[in-house]
């Protein structure tokens, strides 16, 4: 089979086929239909060999991996996930690993409700770009500029597990048998909080998605919003398996610094903190107030038992 033949078998019914996508793959260009009263989100990640994965990652997992990141985005920012474009540079055509990246790519975009519509192959080191488009009601977009001083500090689920995932990879870590199978899903195999980013349109007053770390990404909101923020760094949520991995300090380290948790964080006003219990309790991801927004721009302070606790931030450098 012709390579251009391979590509288009794997890739021209991947993902969920959408009834507002009357034209996607196989012409010059993709014809998308965009609700009345909604915006247009657009986000782009690019993931280039040796710097984001490992050569030898599995490739259905990589798929997976690609389509989360991009589509955590687009959660973060309260939208609808709807459609992606891929752009695939590859040193050489390898019929098994493209199947399997494809399979996996199809199986978390179709999870996610997406379509892939378009995009273009070429010949070079192996990099997977990815643009994920969604919707979201107009004006409604969360963003990471809108944080006021009082507000509070939330986090879905746990910090920490990615960064304990690579470190286990690079066998720089041992995990027990019991933990392992859950620390490798985590790093492999990110979950995308969609539902909980809608929910939010209306009660979040800024968000984003945790991908460098909270101590790498929180100053983002902070700069964005002109603010600053005081962070109780006992009550970052961590889970089991990493503290039982780990001592305190490291646990610490990979919840702060780690990255690539994909976890919500968010700003919430005083008076509407008794509605995001409510909102968010049929979606059985927990929500863990570390934190509020000051009046300091620019300053984030981590304290531990009231006291001021001193940490280094080394988080991922993209250039």
């Amino acid at each position: 089979m012709h390579e251009f033949e391979l590509i288009a078998q794997c890739f021209s019914q991947s993902g969920r086929a959408r009834t507002d996508v009357p034209i996607g793959v196989g012409d010059d260009g993709a014809v998308i239909q965009v609700r009345d009263g909604f915006d247009l989100v657009v986000t782009t990640d690019t993931m280039v060999e040796g710097v984001h994965f490992f050569p030898d990652v599995d490739p259905r997992a990589l798929g997976h991996k690609l389509v989360a990141v991009n589509v955590s985005d687009l959660a973060a920012m309260g939208a609808e996930p709807c459609w992606l474009s891929l752009a695939l540079t590859l040193p050489k055509v390898d019929t098994p690993w493209l199947q399997a990246f494809a399979e996996g790519l199809s199986e978390t975009a179709d999870y996610y409700n997406c379509q892939l519509v378009g995009g273009d192959t070429t010949r070079g080191p192996l990099t997977l770009t990815l643009s994920a488009k969604g919707i979201v009601p107009r004006g409604k977009a969360l963003t990471r500029s809108n944080a006021k001083v009082g507000d509070y500090i939330y986090v879905t689920g746990t910090l920490g597990d990615a960064a304990l995932g690579l470190k286990l990879v690079q066998e720089q870590v041992d995990v027990s048998k019991k933990h392992r199978a859950h620390i490798l899903q985590r790093f492999h195999y990110p979950t995308a909080r969609v539902a909980i980013g809608q929910a939010l349109r209306n009660i979040a007053s800024s968000a984003m998605d945790i991908s460098d770390g909270l101590c790498g990404d929180l100053p983002h909101i902070l700069a964005r919003s002109k603010v600053g923020a005081i962070v109780d760094v006992a009550k970052i949520p961590m889970s089991q398996a990493l503290k039982d991995s780990c001592d305190w300090q490291a646990a610490m380290q990979c919840a702060l610094s780690g990255g690539e948790d994909y976890e919500l964080l968010f700003t919430v006003p005083e008076n509407k903190r008794g509605s995001l219990e409510v909102l968010l309790s049929p979606y059985g991801v927990p929500v863990t107030c570390i934190g509020r927004i000051t009046g300091a721009a620019g300053k984030l302070e981590l304290r531990h038992l009231d006291q001021p606790y001193v940490y280094q931030h080394q988080g991922y450098e993209h250039f």
